[in-house]
């Protein structure tokens, strides 16, 4: 590691984390995307907020936009967005967490056997 990296421990128990995985990635494919596709929705969000009061904020890129690229050889679907990402605190706030955006009340109700179609 080197000097500057920094270690952060995950805030979410291991179980409901690995609960979660095996339910997003495998048994809700069409929830685990709708959940990429807002990731990127937000981040549209947040450099749209941010021209309000910077509008060179939009010199790089001016269009707002999510790309869904599917490459059927490589069976792999890429998501691009033309917003802003996360700042360092926003991923020492959020990564590792399942609470932020709903997912853990998700998966409260999932295991309750809710119906989530």
């Amino acid at each position: 590691m080197s000097a500057d990296a920094e270690s952060y421990a995950f805030s979410a128990d291991i179980n409901q984390l690995l609960s979660l995985i095996i339910n997003t990635f495998y048994s809700n494919k069409e929830i685990f995307l709708r959940e990429l596709i807002s990731n990127s929705s937000d981040a549209l969000d947040k450099v749209r907020y941010q021209s309000l009061t910077d509008s060179s904020v939009l010199d790089s890129e001016p269009e707002l936009q999510i790309k869904l690229i599917p490459d059927k050889a490589n069976n792999t679907l890429t998501i691009e967005d033309s917003g802003i990402g996360m700042t360092k605190a926003d991923l020492v706030n959020n990564l590792g967490t399942i609470a932020k955006s709903g997912t853990k009340a998700f998966m409260e109700a999932l295991t309750a056997g809710a119906d989530i179609s």
